[in-house]
């Protein structure tokens, strides 16, 4: 079986062999047999529409560069690190926002429409789930195309937020070099210089995506609803991850816990091949569309 990058939405996906028809038929019995399946995806979901994680090997953005998401505790403390920050996301942004769903998003939603799906957790914060029209659905990490005011609360669209930032940067202009995850772009320190971010329109605070950065951590809230969920659940498959972050991990461990099956869909290792019920390296949108 040859190994093949036909589309250019492949550029970030790691290179692997076609599904194995034994894999295809081993994942459809994991699926059949599952009543109330329990999924949570991560970044190599994604990256077949286009968009790179930080991972993968020899094209995730850590392979590629020495480049690092911003840290939380940077971010608030740092004027000039919401300035890269923004400068870098404004540029990035119009491309970033305008990926759309592949396959293995669009099966996820049909398998929610069938019943099959009891709840999935994503980790990214693409918003490509809700694109294709999730519902039972909780984003872990949040999501970039909403943005909050670290001081008052207030919320806004991003796309909302872009009119601003054209609107105080009229003759700002930079060009990328290269892309990396999360809407992100690379630009110099000098082209972010001259950049201004505007300020919360209700108290003057500081604007944030409303995700969680590195460094920080996931509400318990949150945490404590997505525990709820997989409590319902009698079985659970990662599709796109390798787990390395504790805050998806955590959930694993706990089906392993309550001796749940566990499937994953990935290509590469993860941090739960050792006590994974089915290992799969195959693309998600490659395998999952052969699930019926």
């Amino acid at each position: 079986r040859s190994v093949s990058r036909a589309s250019p939405n492949l550029t970030f996906v790691p290179a692997c062999l076609p599904p194995d028809p034994a894999e295809v038929e081993e994942l459809q019995r994991f699926v059949s047999n599952s009543k109330r399946l329990f999924v949570m995806t991560g970044a190599g979901i994604s990256t077949e529409s286009g968009i790179p994680d930080y991972r993968s090997e020899g094209v995730g953005l850590y392979a590629r560069t020495d480049r690092r998401p911003v840290q939380h505790a940077e971010f608030v403390r740092s004027a000039s690190a919401r300035q890269r920050y923004w400068a870098r996301n404004f540029v990035g942004w119009p491309q970033f926002s305008s990926h759309q769903p592949n396959k293995a998003h669009l099966v996820l939603r049909e398998w929610e429409k069938l019943g099959k799906l009891h709840w999935l957790v994503t980790q990214n914060v693409d918003a490509l789930h809700t694109k294709a029209g999730s519902q039972r659905m909780t984003e872990l990490h949040g999501c970039t195309h909403r943005v909050f005011c670290l001081v008052c609360g207030d919320r806004i669209l991003r796309s909302e937020l872009q009119e601003h930032f054209e609107a105080l940067n009229p003759t700002w202009k930079a060009e990328a070099f290269g892309v990396a995850p999360d809407g992100d772009v690379f630009l110099t320190d000098e082209q972010v210089r001259n950049f201004r971010v505007p300020a919360c329109r209700k108290c003057g605070g500081i604007l944030k995506p409303d995700v969680t950065f590195f460094g920080d951590t996931v509400s318990q809230e949150k945490v404590s609803f997505v525990h709820q969920r997989l409590a319902e659940s009698d079985s659970m498959l990662i599709a796109g991850s390798s787990m390395q972050v504790y805050s998806g991990y955590r959930f694993a461990l706990a089906a392993r816990e309550k001796k749940l099956p566990i499937a994953v869909l990935n290509i590469g290792p993860t941090r739960l091949d050792h006590f994974a019920s089915l290992k799969l390296n195959s693309r998600c949108g490659e395998l999952l569309p052969l699930i019926v």
